[in-house]
């Protein structure tokens, strides 16, 4: 096997210093001509591959790129996950994916700062404490943060109170009056607001608010955003004296395991209760859950696009975006 050809074979053989192919291999204006093609003979003749991780670091280019969130395996975050996969594909950047936990993972993403500093971070859905913001500002590395803000920092965030209200007033329009909804296990602004917006729509239409029809499902898998979780909110709701005419889902995989549930019990949807998701999963097209868009997929894209475009221009300007929700409306609520 031939030795592998180094930067310093390349400067011996042009009879020129390190520093002057360095400068060749990086694009340097300040190499004159004849200087230039004599490096890049040599380095055709000894088919010299500089490799990118060196010219990167000489560059002090980001390299790797860290995205944390609280699960890669549910279908939100894949999707999600699927747009920033998608599109590193037009970079030579590299990615590492790091998994917190549904549970604490504020205290485990603080671990993972600990064990080292990634060149630039994506931060999915993980609350940002004073505690934290101080330490990724210390950093001084581009970060973006996807479905969670803070002041000092660029990021994309979902109107949930807008979704929550929109999934309200369409089941209000479609005529249930009484309605119930199956909550997660965590108390976070994404959850609280989702609540908080779909009840506004029952005050406002002055329909009754049965607490027995909002319930937690038992499992604690993903916070309570499970199918296993939407699947025993229907038999917490028949303990508790009934099913209600329709039931608010605050995400699509508790939806298909409230419609598993009904399914097995032979009630028709939505004939005799209807059912509504949240976030637009792939799978609830072919269902035919009504539900709210949450524009995933996209989302991916954008917060990518503003990472990379932190990593090339250094600008320090903060860009805080609210992505609009949009109603999806299907067979599951359909009454006409």
């Amino acid at each position: 096997m031939s030795k592998k050809q180094t930067i310093y074979d390349v400067a011996r053989t042009a009879n020129v210093a390190i520093s002057t192919v360095s400068r060749v291999l990086n694009g340097s204006p300040y190499v004159s001509k004849g200087t230039k093609e004599r490096v890049q003979k040599a380095i055709d003749e000894l088919d010299f591959r500089p490799q990118v991780n060196a010219r990167k670091l000489a560059r002090r280019e980001a390299q790797i790129i860290a995205v944390a969130l609280p699960t890669f395996t549910t279908p939100f975050f894949n999707e999600v996950l699927k747009g920033v996969k998608d599109q590193l594909k037009e970079t030579d950047l590299d990615i590492i994916i790091y998994n917190t936990g549904s549970e604490n993972s504020e205290e485990s993403f603080k671990k993972f700062l600990d064990r080292g500093i990634p060149d630039a971070l994506l931060i999915f859905s993980i609350t940002i404490d004073e505690s934290i913001a101080k330490r990724l500002k210390n950093a001084q590395i581009p970060v973006v943060l996807v479905g969670t803000r803070h002041e000092a920092f660029n990021y994309i965030y979902w109107n949930n109170y807008k979704g929550g209200y929109m999934a309200g007033e369409h089941l209000v329009k479609e005529g249930y009056k009484r309605i119930g909804m199956v909550r997660s296990h965590s108390k976070s602004p994404v959850a609280d607001s989702r609540e908080k917006g779909f009840r506004e729509v029952l005050v406002e239409k002055k329909l009754p608010m049965d607490e027995k029809f909002f319930v937690t499902g038992i499992t604690r898998k993903h916070s309570g955003y499970s199918e296993e979780a939407g699947y025993e909110s229907v038999q917490i709701m028949e303990d508790r004296g009934g099913l209600p005419e329709a039931i608010f889902c605050t995400n699509d995989a508790q939806a298909i395991g409230v419609m598993h549930a009904l399914k097995e019990r032979n009630l028709r949807i939505p004939e005799d209760v209807a059912v509504m998701g949240y976030d637009n999963i792939k799978t609830s097209k072919y269902l035919g859950l009504s539900t709210i868009n949450q524009k995933m997929y996209d989302v991916g894209i954008l917060a990518i696009n503003r990472l990379i475009e932190l990593i090339k221009s250094k600008d320090t300007k903060l860009v805080q975006e609210e992505i609009e929700p949009d109603l999806i409306i299907r067979h599951s609520t359909r009454r006409s």
